[in-house]
């Protein structure tokens, strides 16, 4: 018995006599202070069920017209928690087997009771209560953790098909929690090989373990995320997967972005000396070149030769310097569908020649950017062209399109042309690397520089003979 807790009691019978002699057995129970009333109506019963007024329950099944499970069941449905003991004048199988199903924690003849049996049906009732409010507490402190949690928390049965799953998916990947209650896990990795590898990897070892992989969302894009999940195993041994999947792509793109920037900064200082130590030598070749034709009787054919390719020289060295610059930029405002229109009428002739289909959308709404017009024109162009030249001839498809999200416009280009492998994405925007036999690698370099003076972020994402996504986030917060 709880010691030194005033344990109080409610008992629901229609008659008074068997009322005092309930509580007559309970008062002679030793170590238990209590406190009982005595209810001979249902409604009244109920409502105090409802307030949850008493620690403990005495319900008669005989009650008027209606029977004590019918009171049971009118309690349970009001969230009533305290334990209910249903008594009755004679035993009855049937009666028995209701009252447990119908939620009572005990049941007892009233002929039959007696001190000791009324002493260890009240231990009973009041210790299982503890226990079951213990393992409601835990449930209503887990499921509010499941249920706000930022991560996607789910249970997956062993062929890891979804069972259940808190509304963050839907803010990761767009589903809704029924759509992915139709899902297997294995259906939102990106890749094939990671498909296979999850799969394998819980068969053989029953977990993995912040494992780092690429999801796609319900509009097929890309999102990194940091997955766990391990086997457990449920009630009468079924077994079940459990886990959590954490977004890390704004974390990715953090890390590529200056990443980037720290390429371009090495770049920048490594062409900024080589331009000093090339020029000095170079300034002396031409003083010397330009020296000598003047005091040449007659052309001098080798010292042309000289001066037209230390001028080249000379040239595109200036060219390497202002690729590696940081772009000066002249801001203003300016209607981003405008510029878009712009830049695909100075690509128009290279898609008319090769026949390629455009597929151009935007909103009606015109969304305003604060841009170097000029600049930003050039950086979406070598896009474009880059685009043109991957796609076949009479078979291309180029798709331009802009969506205003919050904080945020999204341009997307997107050709069907050869693709980019895995390795040559990640070098995509490295000054000085290109594929085309006559380029210089500047221009996507050069690209990059302009967007990241726009506040913009750029993503790539390609397969090799499929084609390839330019996906260009301008934030709009200081806009």
């Amino acid at each position: 018995m709880p010691g030194g807790q005033i344990v109080r009691i409610l008992i629901i019978d229609d008659d008074q006599d068997d009322f005092i002699i309930t509580g007559d057995y309970i008062k002679h129970i030793q170590g238990l202070s209590s406190v009982i009333d005595w209810c001979n109506n249902y409604d009244d019963a109920l409502k105090a069920m409802i307030a949850k007024k008493y620690d403990l329950y005495f319900v008669d099944y005989r009650l008027g017209a209606k029977s004590g499970v019918d009171l049971l069941h009118d309690a349970l449905e009001h969230q009533c928690e305290e334990p209910i003991i249903l008594l009755t004048g004679k035993g009855s199988y049937h009666v028995d087997i209701a009252a447990m199903e119908s939620g009572a924690v005990d049941y007892l003849i009233k002929t039959e009771l007696n001190v000791e049996k009324m002493e260890r049906s009240i231990r009973y009732a009041l210790g299982r209560a503890k226990t079951l409010k213990a393992l409601k507490a835990n449930e209503r402190k887990y499921k509010g953790i499941f249920e706000r949690s930022k991560d996607v928390i789910f249970l997956a049965d062993e062929n890891l098909n979804f069972i259940d799953v808190n509304d963050a998916i839907s803010t990761l990947l767009g589903y809704t929690r029924e759509e992915a209650l139709q899902m297997n896990l294995a259906d939102i990795v990106e890749q094939a090989q990671h498909k296979k590898y999850l799969q394998q990897v819980l068969s053989i070892n029953n977990e993995v373990e912040d494992w780092e992989v690429s999801l796609l969302n319900k509009n097929n894009e890309r999102k990194y995320c940091i997955l766990t999940a391990a086997q457990e195993e449920g009630t009468e041994g079924k077994i079940y997967f459990q886990g959590i999947i954490h977004d890390i792509t704004n974390l990715k793109k953090i890390e590529k972005a200056n990443l980037r920037a720290e390429k371009l900064a090495a770049t920048g200082r490594l062409v900024r000396t080589l331009a000093h130590e090339v020029r000095n030598p170079l300034n002396n070749i031409t003083l010397s070149v330009e020296q000598m034709l003047q005091e040449a009787a007659a052309d001098n054919m080798y010292l042309d030769i000289i001066d037209r390719n230390s001028k080249r020289i000379n040239d595109l060295i200036s060219e390497l310097l202002s690729s590696a610059r940081p772009a000066e930029m002249v801001m203003d405002q300016h209607i981003l569908q405008n510029i878009i229109d712009e830049v695909v009428g100075m690509a128009m002739d290279r898609l008319t020649l090769k026949k390629i289909k455009l597929d151009l959308s935007y909103p009606d709404v015109p969304l305003m950017l604060n841009a170097d017009k000029e600049k930003l024109k050039i950086a979406l162009l070598n896009i474009i062209i880059n685009a043109i030249e991957a796609m076949k001839e009479q078979e291309g498809q180029l798709i331009v399109s802009l969506t205003d999200r919050p904080h945020a416009y999204v341009l997307k280009i997107a050709d069907n042309g050869c693709g980019i492998s895995e390795e040559n994405i990640t070098r995509l925007f490295e000054p000085y690397f290109t594929q085309k036999r006559n380029g210089m690698g500047l221009g996507l370099a050069a690209t990059l520089n302009i967007l990241q003076a726009h506040n913009a972020n750029i993503e790539v994402a390609s397969t090799e003979g499929v084609g390839t996504t330019f996906t260009i986030v301008f934030s709009t917060d200081a806009t």
